[in-house]
């Protein structure tokens, strides 16, 4: 099979690789429709991620259609079409039954990380049982990679960490597809009194403002003029809700700028660097900051709401690559300004349709 391959020089390769093939009773083989590229890749590729090594197939998003399943693995069934979850979860250990299988002892973030990922013809998933879902009909199957992990990423991380409450003022910094698809989630089931998305391309905080953000501010200004332009519109109280989907020294410092007094930072962004936190100026203010790796413990409920209409994902897919312009499909999403990339998904050669046989 082809697959995308890590060569550990800040470079991918398409090289030909075997086919998987089961090693547990609890694996799946699912051939690989439609997979996408996400910003931790990019990460991968600029040295970030110690885990994952030369070598190693890339990719943790994808719909594919099943192709073999482990004896141990009774809720699919081989040519059903399924999501791939980015989080492993076997399902058992401590973390998976605390609904944290991010931190899985034998699963977690692993696919395209420590084994071999879905930007391949085929892959194997381990923990097949709790780690694949059913697609609905419904739902397009380009579009459906999406819920593999930015959506539950942006919901998990972003939404509920934030604690989003009806008539909250929420900061939102960042208009990559996690900012734009928080915005939607926010003001689609939320109704926050108030939304701020700061950003840096105009194109994109433009589309922000088409999509029901109140206010939209530029980086481009400078970090103080941005923190100065927010806290106005909240009368200098600051934002109850402050979304970081970034990961910089930069948006790390404009979110502490931001938020008020008992407010929360979600922190969501991949930092590769150490980032200060002014505690000498928020000791005393209250406020809530977490951190989260996406679990895709509310991928089912995300389904249904999908379905249901409640959210709208088809915007988030900006480019459509076959495979054998893998490389292209990486320049556009690392360009995404120059190219006006959200997420480009990857379709492999000979789909099967979305039937389930």
């Amino acid at each position: 099979m082809k697959a995308v391959v890590y060569t550990g020089d800040s470079k991918i390769m398409v090289e030909d690789r075997p086919k998987p093939v089961l090693l547990e009773p609890t694996d799946a083989i699912v051939k690989v429709l439609h997979t996408t590229i996400c910003g931790t890749d990019l990460h991968i590729l600029q040295g970030h991620v110690p885990t994952c090594t030369p070598g190693r197939v890339l990719g943790h998003e994808g719909v594919g259609v099943v192709e073999s399943l482990g004896a141990a693995v009774t809720n699919f069934t081989v040519g059903q079409t399924v999501l791939i979850s980015c989080i492993t979860s076997c399902g058992t250990c401590h973390f998976c039954r605390k609904k944290m299988p991010s931190q899985c002892t034998s699963g977690g973030w692993i696919l395209g990380n420590k084994i071999d990922g879905t930007q391949a013809e085929y892959v194997r998933i381990p923990h097949a049982p709790f780690s694949l879902h059913d697609l609905p009909r419904s739902i397009n199957p380009k579009v459906a990679v999406t819920l593999s992990d930015t959506i539950p990423t942006a919901y998990e991380c972003g939404i509920l960490n934030g604690q989003i409450q009806s008539g909250s003022t929420v900061a939102i910094i960042g208009t990559g597809p996690i900012g734009l698809i928080i915005l939607q989630m926010a003001r689609n089931l939320f109704w926050p009194g108030m939304t701020v998305v700061v950003g840096r391309g105009q194109p994109r905080l433009e589309r922000a403002k088409s999509m029901g953000a109140d206010h939209t501010l530029s980086v481009v200004s400078g970090e103080e003029s941005v923190i100065s332009s927010a806290l106005a519109l909240t009368k200098n109280r600051g934002f109850d809700v402050v979304i970081e989907a970034v990961g910089t020294k930069e948006s790390f410092q404009i979110a502490q700028g931001l938020v008020g007094a008992g407010g929360t930072i979600a922190s969501l962004g991949v930092f590769g660097e150490s980032c200060d936190l002014h505690l000498e100026k928020l000791w005393n203010r209250n406020i809530c900051l977490r951190t989260r790796l996406v679990d895709a413990v509310s991928t089912p409920d995300l389904l249904q709401i999908v379905e249901s209409g409640g959210i709208n994902p088809d915007f988030l897919v900006s480019h459509d690559f076959p495979f054998d312009q893998i490389q292209d499909a990486y320049s556009a999403f690392e360009l995404s300004s120059k190219h006006g990339a959200l997420k480009v998904v990857v379709t492999m050669p000979e789909p099967y349709s979305n039937d389930v046989s």
